[in-house]
């Protein structure tokens, strides 16, 4: 018998048996695993029915289609609406402060972060103090401060701010121009998402172009021109479907624009000054964690400061900053529950409120984790897409 026929013979004979083998160790594991997660989930069900039968409470979600009875600030929610439509309230306010938190939030902590590499001693020192200050104080003491100690503070209504005929700011909070729907907006909306996508693909078309021919690209500037000029052009040709308005004060009344409550200013404020100061070590991090070399490359070849971090190191450093931004994406997510301390009605807010008109609270908390879950889901979907785009290629 020939070696190449004894082989197989010989691979069976010294195959592990099924309780040493590795691949059947591994599968065994999990599908064990799966088992006792499935078994305690379960047991915590029937657990909770077995209770709330036991004391005559509902087991339905029946109290989603049952009456508020509660008013919700700064909307035109009807109390006598299902709680459910007040949920949808409540999220769409979670949202609000989260989308814009995120957004606002990231911009400040990249230019914290780079400030705390500044060469400039006062900036450095400046930026670090922010952060020192603003990560060691719980979120929770930041909005109270922000709501007690400042937003309730500004001038009265009769007594407000107004700047330049475009914003008026009291303790009622802040109101700004805003734009309200006079024609066909639908249109309008699918017209800027279609513009957008044209402004992105000339600018990685400039950038391609740059690529192959050394020539710059200005992908941005190329990519704005394409926008402004598309949005332009969609808002007139659809007849100005969108009436932009200013805050006008009237006695004790503002009219136009669009107001944001004290409580929904300091909520955001806090949670973007926190989250700030835990972005800005990421980004610092970040940028420290690229090679030198990379610097010394670029700064060889003739670039500016400002080239070294535009092109060179941010880039870089962002593919390392993605995985802990988004997790602080989702702290201020979560962070945003905290607005019921100050009577803003957000999910939370809002359950709490359902649960003390008697409505059953296991069925309230259930929906309320269950709105959570599915808004880090949607972050961390987001996130992994851009961690897969920035990835390396070939890498995992």
């Amino acid at each position: 018998m020939s070696a190449e026929q004894a082989a197989p013979s010989y691979r069976r004979q010294t195959r592990p048996p099924p309780w040493r083998d590795v691949r059947v160790l591994r599968v065994a594991g999990q599908a064990l695993f799966l088992v006792l997660i499935a078994w305690a989930l379960w047991f915590l069900f029937t657990t909770l029915l077995t209770n709330l039968r036991a004391l005559s409470l509902p087991t339905s979600f029946d109290y989603l289609e049952q009456p508020t009875r509660v008013d919700i600030r700064d909307t035109d929610f009807n109390p006598s609406q299902p709680v459910k439509d007040a949920l949808a309230v409540g999220l769409l306010n979670t949202v609000r402060v989260a989308a814009v938190g995120i957004v606002i939030a990231t911009v400040l902590g990249t230019v914290i972060g780079i400030a705390r590499l500044s060469r400039n001693w006062l900036v450095r020192r400046a930026a670090a103090l922010y952060v020192e200050l603003l990560r060691n104080v719980p979120v929770l003491v930041i909005i109270i401060f922000l709501y007690t100690a400042v937003m309730l503070r500004l001038p009265p209504i009769s007594e407000a701010l107004e700047i330049a005929g475009l914003v008026v700011f009291s303790n009622r909070g802040l109101n700004v121009p805003w734009g309200d729907g006079v024609g066909n907006v639908g249109a309008f909306t699918v017209a800027l998402l279609v513009v957008a996508a044209l402004a992105i693909a000339v600018a990685r078309w400039r950038t391609r172009r740059s690529d192959a021919t050394g020539e710059p690209s200005h992908g941005f500037l190329y990519g704005l021109g394409v926008l402004v000029a598309g949005v332009v052009v969609a808002y007139f040709a659809l007849g100005q479907p969108v009436a932009f308005t200013a805050p006008v004060l009237d006695n004790r009344r503002v009219t136009g624009g669009i107001g944001l409550g004290p409580e929904y200013a300091a909520l955001l404020f806090g949670l973007v000054l926190y989250t700030a100061s835990h972005i800005a070590e990421i980004v610092r991090g970040s940028i420290l964690a690229v090679p030198k070399g990379q610097t010394e490359a670029a700064s060889a070849v003739g670039l500016t400061s400002w080239q070294r971090m535009r092109y060179v190191i941010l880039p870089q450093s962002l593919r390392i900053a993605v995985p802990p931004l988004a997790n602080q994406y989702l702290n201020l997510t979560k962070n945003s529950s905290l607005a019921v301390f100050i009577g803003y009605f957000d999910l939370t807010r809002i359950t709490q409120q359902a649960i003390a008109n008697g409505n059953p609270a296991p069925q309230a908390i259930l929906v309320l984790m269950g709105c959570y879950l599915a808004l880090s889901l949607t972050i961390a979907l987001f996130s992994n897409m851009a961690n897969r785009r920035l990835a390396l290629k070939g890498s995992r």
